[in-house]
């Protein structure tokens, strides 16, 4: 019987499995072509190389002629392998619940799933039923039975349960899902024994004689290759289960020949690998418990530096139980590694000590290691706090690398770094412009209001003098300092007389980073800051925000600006992008937040940059890489 279809099923399209590999659309039309009103077919395929994935739909304009076809094509065959027909279910909830489904095994090897659907069909409506079988069509001797609703199946499981069906007693119970079966318990009953650790040259009669001490062994193989020569392990079978764990008690351990056996309960694949995987995950546990904020990250590490350089390079900061370097499969540093401490102080003190720290002709970037996973959550809910107004956790800026990535901060890193406002990133070589360790004077002078406007209209500074993304200048200390910085020796203050007889025109801020006068008159000279101008209320509060941050706190609230919109462009690279504008002026930034099309061409420039790092790091050697490697910090003018 046909279950009719519910709320969540579609009346009109049919759900069609088991298909063979090698029918399409045509075959699959041509085979319910007998009902005139079908109105597609789709059989679907693999997006990259093509192939069926032995599935398809059928899409009927009457409901009447989709049940019919239910009912005559179910269980029929279509190249020689029979089809199974179920409703369409649009919620994939309703397919993966398992309400309903029951499990048959110990069937006869001549049961089809249409003799099955048939024995089950009696005690309610069937949603889906199958008898499984192999590549070539032999069967499984198990099926499964799907109602449509939980009553049916205990009905069915309550009547059929250890009935004879084609000369043989079947079992029928509830499905369980692999994931959810139980695992053995120490008390449960077995007589299949494993056996390892045999020596080559033992018989099985020598191992009958050693296990039929314990009682009646029904069977016994030892495991042979092709050649007819012992794998090392076996199984031994007995008749009675007390007799079984018998003999595993007193087996397990002993010397036979010069090997130590193992004798254990003989398990099923899928139960092993639940066990392993079960262990794996607890040791797993214990070992991140253990190693919480005593493993350190460390990127950005010269391809010259070796395992025991890295070692003997953070030993100063205490003990250290593991360190390891990072290699692809040709053996090639991947440019970072682990560094794991004894206790998390000494992690700390690392963290301290070297991050930005000059070794082997690259700053360093050091930071407690923090699982991916933890990463991108930490990325996910900070972005969405952003997005509903919710202050988030504060996030840092990855000073070290080539590309440079945008991370959020692990807990506590922000508070242990000392500010640096002097490191940037160097992809190869020592430049002009770095200090040997790293460091530069952390005092800044205290902030105060510009006389001009933050973009005066004025001659912009040469190129060699602004921030670029991998250039060797950084701006003075903050976006107080930037402002300063990029603007020229300021002008003498007009005189209370010429004030009174000169307006100041309104500034207009344009996105080419300009202060543009809405009067065309030569010689007006630039407004103050407290003249009334139009600029976006937004740009005020970022720029006041800025003027009170230290550098450090400055990019991380750019990076917090930049991150979204980023990752319109470029999401599969949103972290490396942000990063690497990151390592622009302040001023600069301002000018890609507040203008689309330039922040658009910026990322398109990144992106080419690490298309071209790609290239060059894979086709060439440190000298033809060294003038390959740089982003204009120009934006582009409207």
């Amino acid at each position: 019987m046909a279950a009719v279809p519910t709320s969540t099923v579609s009346t009109t399209a049919l759900y069609v499995g088991d298909l063979h590999p090698a029918v399409d659309e045509d075959q699959l039309k041509a085979a319910f072509s007998k009902f005139e009103s079908v109105a597609s077919v789709r059989v679907c395929r693999d997006s990259t190389n093509g192939r069926s994935l032995t599935y398809g739909y059928v899409n009927f304009i009457s409901p009447q002629d989709a049940l019919e076809a239910l009912e005559v094509m179910n269980h029929t065959p279509l190249n020689g392998k029979p089809m199974r027909i179920m409703w369409s279910t649009r919620d994939p909830d309703a397919r993966k619940s398992g309400v309903g489904n029951v499990f048959v095994k110990d069937l006869s090897e001549s049961v089809t799933s249409a003799a099955l659907q048939e024995l089950f069909g009696q005690y309610g409506n069937i949603v889906s039923c199958k008898v499984a079988t192999t590549d070539d069509g032999k069967t499984k001797c198990y099926g499964f039975v799907q109602f449509d609703n939980e009553e049916s199946a205990s009905t069915a499981i309550e009547k059929l349960h250890g009935t004879m069906f084609y000369d043989k007693q079947i079992y029928v119970g509830k499905f369980i899902k692999r994931s959810d079966r139980a695992l053995a318990s120490p008390d449960a009953k077995y007589t299949n024994l494993y056996v390892k650790n045999l020596e080559l040259d033992v018989t099985e009669d020598v191992l009958r004689e050693k296990f039929s001490k314990f009682g009646t062994v029904s069977s016994l193989v030892i495991v042979r290759d092709d050649n007819g020569s012992s794998k090392g392990f076996g199984f031994v079978n007995f008749d009675n289960p007390d007799d079984a764990r018998s003999a595993l008690e007193a087996m397990n351990g002993i010397e036979l020949g010069s090997k130590i056996l193992y004798v254990g309960r003989a398990q099923k694949k899928a139960e092993r690998e639940q066990i392993l995987r079960r262990q794996f995950e607890e040791k797993r546990k214990e070992q991140i418990l253990k190693y919480k904020g005593s493993n350190v990250y460390v990127k950005n590490i010269d391809d010259d530096v070796t395992d025991e350089e890295l070692r003997d390079h953070f030993s100063k900061c205490g003990t250290i139980t593991s360190s390891k370097l990072m290699r692809d499969e040709k053996g090639m540093s991947k440019g970072f590694g682990f560094v794991c401490f004894s206790n998390p102080e000494e992690a700390n003190k690392a963290v301290n000590t070297f991050q930005g720290c000059m070794f082997h002709r690259k700053p360093l970037y050091v930071a407690i290691a923090q699982r991916k996973e933890d990463r991108q959550i930490q990325l996910q809910m900070q972005y969405a706090q952003r997005m509903v107004g919710l202050p988030g956790p504060s996030t840092g800026v990855m000073p070290g690398g080539y590309p440079p990535l945008y991370y959020t901060a692990p807990p506590g890193l922000v508070s242990q770094v000392s500010p640096r406002p002097g490191l940037m990133y160097q992809p190869l070589g020592i430049r002009p412009g770095w200090r040997p360790n790293g460091f530069v004077p952390t005092t800044r002078p205290t902030y105060q209001p510009a006389q001009l406007p933050m973009m005066p209209n004025a001659q912009r500074q040469p190129r060699q003098n602004r921030g670029r993304m991998n250039g060797n200048m950084l701006p003075p200390q903050g976006i107080a300092n930037s402002a300063s910085y990029l603007q020229p020796a300021s002008p003498p203050l007009p005189s209370p007389k010429d004030q009174n007889n000169q307006r100041a025109a309104p500034v207009k801020h344009v996105p080419n980073g300009r202060s543009r006068e809405s009067s065309k008159s030569p010689g007006v000279p630039s407004a103050a800051p407290n003249s009334s101008g139009p600029a976006p209320q937004g740009s005020e509060m970022l720029s006041t925000m800025l003027a009170s941050s230290t550098p450090e706190e400055q990019k991380q609230i750019l990076g917090e600006r930049l991150y979204p919109l980023v990752q319109k462009h470029k999401p599969d690279l949103v972290a490396k992008i942000t990063g690497m504008l990151l390592e622009m002026d302040n001023a600069e930034l301002l000018l890609l937040l507040e203008s689309p099309e330039s922040l658009a061409a910026k990322v398109e420039e990144a992106v080419q940059v690490l298309k071209l790092s790609k290239t060059k790091v894979s086709g060439g050697g440190q000298d033809s890489m060294h003038s390959g490697y740089h982003i204009s910090a120009e934006v582009a003018v409207n």
